[in-house]
């Protein structure tokens, strides 16, 4: 899951950018407004953790620019801002979630996996397509009942197909899912990661759909 972070300190953005990464966020990290509002409305993110003290542009000019831009990528606002007016208009210009530092890590991973789960119309933690059961927090797959090793790349991959379930996924969309800033993609990675999944899956599970990218079928498509 790739998210985007925005936050001017560097120790604390160092620190955050850390913590997520080990709960296998791929995280990329701008330290200004102008910065956030690019990458965020170019960029291919799950969600963003948005500062609103950055330098260049407010955090909540930022937020206004994206919603007016009609951008929905989820965006969680982190702020020591913690006046009752300043979280209503950060709510009310388009923040989905509102959190206020410090913040534990594991609860701030907990609330990136809500929103995206949110913005994909899931409920609950557990993802499903016909015998694949998918548990992202735990970092954990079952195939008809049996645990499945995944490595780090064919886990998010999967997860990103399962999120989009029953669509079409580019490479290049899949890529930046799989690889944050800083990692040199190879021409074929998302082909030989599928390749994998598929034998370790059942190899019609994920369609390629000449052309255009890859899908993961629903129960009845893939009988």
């Amino acid at each position: 899951m790739r998210i985007l972070l925005a936050e001017d300190d560097a120790m604390l953005g160092d620190g955050l950018r850390a913590g997520l990464r080990q709960q296998g966020f791929r995280v990329d990290w701008v330290r200004d407004g102008l910065a956030a509002e690019r990458e965020i409305s170019t960029g291919d993110y799950q969600a963003a953790v948005l500062d609103l003290g950055l330098p260049q542009k407010d955090g909540l000019d930022v937020l206004q620019a994206l919603r007016q831009k009609k951008i929905a990528t989820p965006v969680l606002v982190l702020t020591a801002r913690d006046t009752v007016p300043d979280r209503i208009k950060g709510l009310d210009l388009g923040a989905d979630d509102y959190v206020l530092k410090p913040v534990d890590l594991y609860e701030l991973g907990a609330r990136l996996r809500s929103l995206v789960r949110r913005a994909h119309g899931q409920t609950q933690d557990l993802l499903t397509c016909g015998a694949i059961q998918m548990q992202p927090a735990a970092r954990q797959v079952l195939f008809e009942n049996q645990t499945v090793n995944l490595s780090t790349r064919e886990f998010d991959l999967l997860h990103a197909l399962m999120l989009a379930v029953g669509r079409v996924l580019s490479r290049e969309q899949l890529e930046q899912q799989l690889y944050s800033w800083g990692h040199e993609v190879e021409s074929n990675a998302v082909e030989v990661h599928i390749h994998h999944l598929r034998k370790k899956l059942r190899a019609d599970l994920i369609q390629t759909v000449r052309g255009i990218g890859y899908t993961l079928l629903r129960p009845k498509e893939a009988a």
